[in-house]
């Protein structure tokens, strides 16, 4: 094999490690609300907005023929749904969760089936796709900028999980060099938001650190 074969293999290894590296973080909320019967504290949106977010690159990656998006976004829309699943079990109010879901899925079908049936050529096809996944995407990534008054306000970072910070860096990182590769704007450009707040979460955990340590021991006094 040569070396941009192999290049291109680790590469496309690499983006399908680290994004279901990511994706299993999700996991520790399933294990809570398993032992907790509950879903205090856990969010229900970011892991529809995720699945939502899956199919789209999904439906992206069949129509391009690439077997890592097809592959990986799988997995995500699998392991989302079961996110989903368990929480609709735990949740007392149901009908807001059901209501969100329901809207959001009929968004999705309706906008493939504009793709599908009122786009006629591949190419245009792609292209509009490939522009709404990116920009879904990125406000993805930019959403949990939100929460950085608060943050910044309590001067701490419990809101913020730091293995799920180190696991978005590695994937947005590993997707831009992909994208990149495959000279496609549509994957590449969307994940350089997610290297950006990534960095912001880690200066965070930095910044705070010191304050958190030296609240401890008040917390315990």
């Amino acid at each position: 094999m040569e070396a941009g074969g192999v290049a291109d293999s680790l590469l496309s290894g690499a983006c399908v490690l680290f994004t279901l590296a990511m994706y299993s973080t999700g996991l520790s909320d399933l294990r809570q609300m398993r032992m907790t019967r509950s879903v205090d504290s856990v969010q229900f949106l970011p892991f529809l907005t995720t699945d939502i977010n899956n199919l789209s690159w999904m439906s992206y990656g069949a129509l391009k023929g690439d077997g890592t998006l097809i592959f990986v976004n799988a997995t995500g829309a699998v392991l989302q749904t079961l996110y989903i699943l368990v929480y609709l079990h735990y949740c007392p109010r149901k009908r807001p969760v059901l209501l969100q879901t329901v809207t959001l899925l009929g968004v999705f079908f309706l906008g493939f089936g504009y793709f599908w049936l009122l786009v006629p050529k591949p190419e245009a096809q792609l292209q509009q796709l490939g522009l709404s996944c990116s920009v879904f995407t990125v406000s993805m990534y930019l959403s949990p900028l939100a929460d950085l008054a608060k943050i910044i306000q309590t001067r701490s970072t419990q809101r913020l999980s730091f293995p799920l910070t180190i696991a978005t860096l590695l994937t947005s990182a590993s997707w831009t060099l992909y994208g990149f590769r495959l000279g496609d704007p549509y994957i590449m450009v969307p994940n350089l938001p997610g290297i950006l707040t990534s960095f912001i979460r880690l200066w965070l955990f930095w910044k705070y650190s010191k304050e958190q340590d030296r609240n401890y021991p008040l917390l315990q006094t």
